[in-house]
This record gives structure tokens, sequence and C-alpha cells, in this order.
């Protein structure tokens, strides 16, 4: 684990981002809440917060931190079709929260794509990413809006 103990506490924010591709139909279906697993929003909403408690479990050498904030916000989308998945997580730390955001992206995504395989099995997940971090020595980075 990389030694933090020198660095000061600040605030650090970070949001990422992660899509799950599906056909029309399927999203069709997930949202009029036609789906036999249950509400896909509140299930993936609810995983992606979990996850980002828990990313330092999951990531070796990944510092554990007392996260302040997580937000999970699943956005139905015609174009791609599917759901985009947003997590913005906050601290208070000596060390960023990039990796629980995308982790909570990525496990939200993997919700949603539990919740539908039995209706599509060719549903995809993509683009995880980090859209913006925020705060700690090395700045701010804005990658994408």
């Amino acid at each position: 684990m990389v030694d933090v103990g020198n660095k000061a506490e600040s605030k650090r924010v970070a949001k990422a981002r992660a899509a799950v591709k599906m056909s029309a139909e399927t999203l069709a279906l997930l949202r009029k809440g036609d789906l036999g697993k249950g509400d896909v929003r509140a299930a993936a909403e609810l995983a992606g917060v979990m996850a980002a408690k828990r990313t330092s479990e999951l990531i070796p050498l990944c510092h554990p931190l007392p996260l302040t904030h997580i937000k999970v916000d699943l956005e139905f989308d015609n174009e791609l079709p599917g759901v985009q998945i947003t997590s913005s997580v906050s601290t208070i730390a000596r060390t960023g929260v990039e990796m629980e955001a995308l982790t909570s992206a990525a496990v939200a995504a993997l919700t949603v794509y539990d919740m539908i395989k039995a209706v599509e099995r060719s549903a995809r997940i993509v683009e995880i990413r980090l859209l913006e971090k925020r705060g700690g020595r090395s700045g701010d980075v804005v990658l994408e809006d």
C-alpha cells in the first residue's frame, strides 16, 4: 500500500460512469418494471452504494476510506439504447475516491445486467470510466462532463 500518512486530509470527490447497452425492447420492459427480478433501479443503486463502501476489500492495496457521501443514478437512454449509470463519491481523507466511484458504477452495471439477463443475454456493459476527480495534491481532473 502507498504511504499516505504525510498527506493532509482534504475533501475528495470522484464521479464515474458505466453503461449497459441492450435492445430497445428490453429497455422498454425495464422502464415498465416488467422484469421478474424486481425494481432494477432500486437494486442497482443500492448495489452501487454497497460496492463503494467495500472497495478496499475488492481492490488489492486500496486504502479503506471513510466515505461521507455516495450517490448512484440510473438514466434510461433511448439512444444507447440502455442505461447510463453515474456514481459520485465523497470523502475527507488523505487519498482520493476514484476507485470507489469506479467500483460503484461497475457493480451497479453488473446488477442491471444480472436483472435483465433472463430476457436478453446479449446485453453488454460498456464504457466504465472516470469522469472527474476533485481535491488532493494533484488537483482537479475533469475528463468528461
